[in-house]
C-alpha cells in the first residue's frame, strides 16, 4: 500500500505530493492537466522503464520517493527513491540503500498494478492467467500441484541419469581399455582412506624410532634416573620438612614440592611406555615406505588427493560394469525414467484435472460482474490447453489462458487480443474483484477504466471500484462524477498557465469536491449544478 507519494520534476509535475487513502482515491481534473505525469511516476516507483524525456524542462533530474507498505514487510514501511538525470543516468535507493531497478520491480512493483488502458497489463499475460487460477482455487489445488512438481523433479532426475549411463555406454568401446587399465593398477594397491591416515601417523614414528629412543631415553633419565631431577627434588623436600619445626611456613612450600614430584612421576611414567612402544623393524618399516610409495605414486598420477583416486577407481569400475553387464544398467536406467514418467503423467492428469473443475467457477464469478458493470451478454472462460510433454514446467502440463466473449453468439478469444480498451479495462476490473486478496496485489492504480462509459454503466463502474477497495488500495483517474464521488480522498490536477506550465496536485475539502464534481457533471458550477454535485456525495455518504 502506498503510504505517502512525492514527485519533483516529473513532466509538468515541479513538486507534488500524493497522500492516498487505505481504500478508493481519486483524481480528477481537466484533459491535459498532467494526470499522465503522476500515473508516469508511479510506474518509476514500480520498477518499469525510466525515459529522461520525463525529466521536467529545465530541471537535471527527476525524483520519484513514496514510504509504502506491504502485508510481510517492515512494519515501518519502506522508502523507495528513484532518480532519472536529465542524460539519462538513473539511481534507485530502497531504505537508503543503492538497489537495481530489477529489485524494485520484482518487490515493491509486485505489490502495485497498473492498470491502464495503454499500459503493460499483468492480468493480460497470458503466463499469469495460471497463477491467477491457482490463487483463486486455494487448496483445491495447491496438494495436487505440489504432487505435480515432485513428481516432474523425479522424472527429470531419472532422465539426467538415464542420459549420463547412455553416454558413459557410447564412450565405452573407446575408455574400456583405459579404465580397465585403470582399474587393475588401483585394485593392485588396494588403497584406502583409513590406511593412508594411519600410515602418515605411524611412518614418521617409523623412520626416526632410534632418534625417539634417545630423546625419550634421555628425558626419563634427566627425571627419574639416579640423580634427576625426582632425587633433587625428594633432597630439597627432605630440607624443607626438618626446617619447617622453626618456620610453619615451610611447609606449604614442601607440599608444592611434593605435587610436582607426583606431576613428574607422571610425565616419567608416559616416558617409560612411549620408550617401550617405539619398536625398531626393519622389515615393517620397509612395508610401510613401500605402502606410501604406492599411495603416493596413485595420488601423482590420479590425484592430487586420495579423494580423487578412490573417485577415479568408482568412475573406472561403473564403466567396465557396464560394458560387462550387456546393457542391464541402461535398460534399469530406461524402466526407472518409464515408471517416473508414468507417476508423473498420472500427477499431471489430477492436476488438469482439480484445474478444469474450478475454471468454470472463476469464469461463472468474473463473467457475472461484467454482467453488472453492464457488460451485456460478454463472457469470460478459461481455456486449458494440454502441451506437449518437452514444454511441462513446474508450473503445470498446459497451458491456461483467458478467453472473451464479446456477445453470446461470438467466438471466445484470447483476452490480450480484445481491441477495445473499454472492454479491457472493465474486463479487468471484474477479475480484480472476484480475486478480491488472492492476486497478491495489494495496490490498484486505474487509468481510463471509464473510457466509453456513461449512464448506468457509470454507477456501476463506480460501486464496482468502491466495492473493491474494501481489499485492496485502489487510486483512479476518472473523468465520471460517479466515481469521483465514492472516493474517500479526491484529489484535484490542475494545470497553472505560462511559459512553463506546471501541475498541481490539491486534496480537496467538501466544498472543494463539491465544486469540482460540479464541473464534472456540466462544465460548470452553476447553482443546479452544485446542488446536484452535493446531492450524489450525500447519497454516498448515506450508503457508506
Amino acid at each position: 500500500m502506498i503510504d505517502e507519494l512525492h514527485v519533483q520534476n516529473v513532466a509538468l509535475i515541479k513538486d507534488a505530493t500524493l497522500v492516498p487513502s487505505a481504500g478508493l482515491t481519486v483524481l480528477t481534473g481537466e484533459t491535459g492537466a498532467g494526470k499522465t505525469a503522476l500515473l508516469s511516476a508511479i510506474k518509476l516507483l514500480v520498477g518499469e522503464r525510466a525515459d529522461a524525456s520525463a525529466v521536467r524542462e529545465g530541471s537535471d533530474a527527476l525524483q520519484v520517493e513514496a514510504r509504502v507498505f506491504t502485508a510481510d514487510g517492515d512494519p515501518d514501511g519502506t522508502v523507495i527513491r528513484r532518480r532519472v538525470e536529465a542524460a539519462g543516468r538513473g539511481r534507485v535507493q530502497i531504505d537508503g540503500r543503492m538497489a537495481s531497478v530489477r529489485e524494485l520491480a520484482s518487490g515493491i512493483g509486485s505489490t502495485i498494478d497498473l492498470c491502464g488502458q495503454h499500459e503493460h497489463q499483468r492480468l493480460l499475460d497470458p503466463a499469469m492467467h495460471l497463477q491467477l487460477l491457482d490463487s483463486w482455487a486455494g487448496d483445491r489445488v495447491a496438494g495436487v500441484r505440489e504432487a505435480y512438481a515432485s513428481a516432474l523433479s523425479d522424472a527429470r532426475a531419472a532422465q539426467r541419469e538415464l542420459d549420463r549411463i547412455s553416454d558413459m555406454s557410447k564412450a565405452a568401446g573407446e575408455r574400456l581399455d583405459d579404465a580397465a587399465f585403470v582399474l587393475r593398477r588401483i585394485d593392485e594397491v588396494r588403497p584406502s582412506m583409513e590406511e593412508l591416515e594411519e600410515l602418515e601417523t605411524s611412518l614418521p614414528r617409523a623412520e626416526h624410532a632410534e632418534s625417539l629412543l634417545r630423546a625419550v631415553g634421555g628425558a626419563y633419565e634427566g627425571v627419574w634416573g639416579d640423580g634427576g631431577a625426582s632425587d633433587a627434588l625428594n633432597d630439597a623436600i627432605g630440607w624443607l620438612r626438618e626446617a619447617s619445626s622453626f618456620d610453619t611456613t615451610l611447609d606449604a612450600l614442601a607440599d608444592r614440592l611434593e605435587s610436582a614430584l607426583i606431576d613428574i612421576e607422571d610425565v616419567a611414567s608416559d616416558l617409560r611406555d612411549y620408550r617401550d612402544s617405539v619398536e625398531l623393524d626393519p622389515e615393517e618399516l620397509d612395508r610401510m615406505q613401500s605402502r606410501m610409495a604406492s599411495f603416493q605414486g596413485l595420488m601423482r598420477t590420479y590425484g592430487p588427493h586420495m579423494e580423487d583416486v578412490l573417485r577415479r577407481r568408482a568412475e573406472a569400475a561403473e564403466l567396465v560394469a557396464a560394458a560387462q553387464d550387456g546393457g542391464e544398467l541402461l535398460r534399469k536406467a530406461r524402466r526407472a525414467v518409464q515408471a517416473a514418467e508414468d507417476r508423473l503423467a498420472r500427477a499431471a492428469d489430477a492436476l488438469d484435472a482439480a484445474r478444469g473443475q474450478v475454471a468454470p467457477e472463476l469464469a461463472r464469478a468474473v463473467s457475472a460482474q461484467m454482467a453488472y458493470l453492464e457488460m451485456g451478454s460478454a463472457e469470460l472462460s478459461v481455456q486449458c490447453e494440454r502441451l506437449p510433454r518437452a514444454q511441462w514446467t513446474v508450473a503445470g502440463p498446459s497451458k491456461v489462458e483467458l478467453l472473451y466473449r464479446p456477445a453470446a453468439g461470438l467466438t471466445a478469444r484470447p483476452l490480450r487480443r480484445i481491441a477495445s480498451g473499454g472492454e479491457v479495462s472493465r474486463v479487468m476490473l471484474a477479475c480484480k474483484v472476484v480475486l478480491g486478496e488472492a492476486d497478491g496485489t495489494e495496490t490498484l492504480v486505474f487509468d481510463e477504466v471509464d473510457a466509453g462509459v456513461g449512464g448506468a454503466t457509470a454507477v456501476a463502474l463506480a460501486q464496482v471500484l468502491a466495492r473493491l477497495s474494501k481489499t485492496h488500495q485502489v487510486i483512479v483517474v476518472t473523468h465520471l462524477a460517479q466515481v469521483a464521488v465514492m472516493g474517500e480522498r479526491h484529489y484535484l490536477v490542475r494545470k497553472s498557465e505560462g511559459d512553463i506550465p506546471e501541475t498541481s496536485l490539491v486534496e480537496l475539502d467538501e466544498e472543494g469536491r463539491v465544486a469540482e464534481v460540479a464541473r464534472m457533471l456540466s462544465g460548470d458550477t452553476s447553482d443546479a449544478s452544485l446542488a446536484h454535485a452535493r446531492e450524489m456525495l450525500a447519497e454516498r455518504l448515506g450508503r457508506d
